[in-house]
């Protein structure tokens, strides 16, 4: 879940892929030549320009990746030890064709010195190209060995983009050399082998504990509805009775969001193809009876917005979006539902009227069993796991909800899913 940056949430208007408006950045001063104008009089300033000269370098250093910091690294190796080789070579051959030269042949020399001096240029220059020709031979080598000596860190990395908490089932399983990349690839493996027990673990009590807690509260449910139809029931007995089953009823809808919280949870086993309009339109007339009772004034724009999931779920993420637009509202409010395109992907938006809401708070809204506060249209028939089903719902599609404060009191919640693959926004 995301919270909208400083500029904050656009209008509704824009609900139909508007793009954000974004501020250029200020252009940077130019170099104005700080190292040509610098004087030994002033060390300060000497001192400030070679400070902000080392920034500039280590800047352009960490923006390298790092396949391009060992190539570099290789290639001034390279030609460091180049350098020094054709020093050596040209001594050599000074000293060899002064060796050659016996002191008969001084005025020979003295005549004809400038020959040595044409050899030993010519030696030099051969040789800095052969380093320059060479040397770029290196770099691309060093290249393409650093690449292969990266492979598996970049297929460590793709895995770790894969997973998430619903599906932590790959491995790396990386082969070859028992060196201590093969060492990390192997303790990332085990760390997702604990993680996998630990989060499986976690779902399957949710789900057993559910499961094993429905039934009591069945049980209770009837016989307390039997017993409050019995002639013979005093009122104060049925009074009782009465606030039993809201609690019983309220703790069946608790267990029920348990159980569809650990679904949820999961990696997606059905795969439709969905339009967010009709979901939304299917959820608002089965809540109908409720809105009405609620006195709450609904408003609705739904057009298309087509996505690949699961049809249960969409249909009770748009479900508990509604409702918490119910439940969280004031006497004479109101209620928008939008389905649609936003900032080009497929979304569903609901917006409603209430009590101010702190934009630091959002964030607590989406955990588990965490309400707002202040009064609410039918307090008291909340688990408090809406939010949190919507957000593992949106999870598993692969998608991202947003929430922001709404001007005059309330929430904006927009979940945004991905397009479906082969397709572009402008075909649907």
């Amino acid at each position: 879940m995301r919270t909208p940056g400083p500029g904050g949430p656009p209008s509704p208007g824009g609900f139909e892929g508007q793009a954000r408006g974004g501020g250029a950045d200020p252009a940077r001063p130019g170099d104005t030549g700080t190292w040509r104008t610098l004087s030994t009089a002033d060390p300060a300033r000497a001192g400030a320009g070679r400070s902000a000269a080392s920034e500039r370098v280590h800047r352009f250093a960490d923006n390298l990746s790092l396949r391009a910091r060992l190539t570099l690294i290789y290639g001034m190796l390279f030609f460091a030890a180049g350098s020094v080789l054709v020093l050596v070579n040209y001594l050599i051959v000074a000293v060899l064709l002064n060796a050659l030269l016996s002191e008969d042949s001084a005025a020979e020399l003295a005549a004809h010195g400038y020959l040595i001096e044409e050899v030993l240029t010519h030696v030099t220059r051969f040789s800095l190209l052969a380093l320059f020709l060479v040397g770029l031979l290196a770099v691309a080598l060093g290249y393409a060995v650093a690449g292969r000596a990266l492979s598996p860190l970049q297929k460590i990395t793709r895995i770790a983009r894969r997973l998430s908490e619903r599906d932590l089932h790959e491995r790396i399983a990386l082969s070859g050399p028992d060196d201590e990349i093969r060492e990390l690839a192997d303790t990332f493996d085990g760390m997702l082998e604990r993680l996998d027990r630990a989060f499986d673990g976690q779902r399957r009590f949710v789900a057993n504990a559910s499961h094993e807690l429905r039934t009591p509260l069945a049980i209770n449910r009837t016989l307390l509805e039997v017993a409050l139809t019995a002639p013979d029931v005093s009122s104060d007995l049925k009074s009782v009775g009465r606030t039993l089953l809201e609690t019983n009823a309220r703790h069946e809808r608790l267990i029920d969001g348990l159980l569809f919280l650990a679904k949820s949870d999961r990696e997606l086993e059905v795969r439709a193809r969905v339009d967010l309009g009709e979901v939304a339109g299917t959820v608002l007339s089965q809540l109908a009876a409720e809105v009405a009772e609620s006195g709450l004034a609904l408003r609705k724009d739904l057009r298309p917005a087509a996505v690949v999931g699961d049809p249960v779920l969409l249909e009770r993420l748009v479900a508990n979006l509604v409702e918490n637009a119910l439940k969280y509202n004031v006497p004479d409010g109101e209620i928008t539902v939008r389905s649609g395109l936003y900032e080009g992907r497929p979304a569903v938006q609901v917006e409603n009227s209430g009590k101010m809401i702190p934009a630091y708070e959002i964030e607590g809204l989406f955990e588990p069993f965490r309400r707002g506060s202040g009064d609410r249209v039918g307090s008291g028939r909340s688990a408090g796991l809406g939010l949190s089903i919507v957000r593992s719902v949106v999870r598993a599609h692969e998608g991202v909800v947003t929430a922001w404060p709404r001007a005059g009191g309330g929430l904006v919640i927009t979940v945004c899913l991905p397009v479906p693959s082969g397709e572009s926004p402008e075909r649907r």
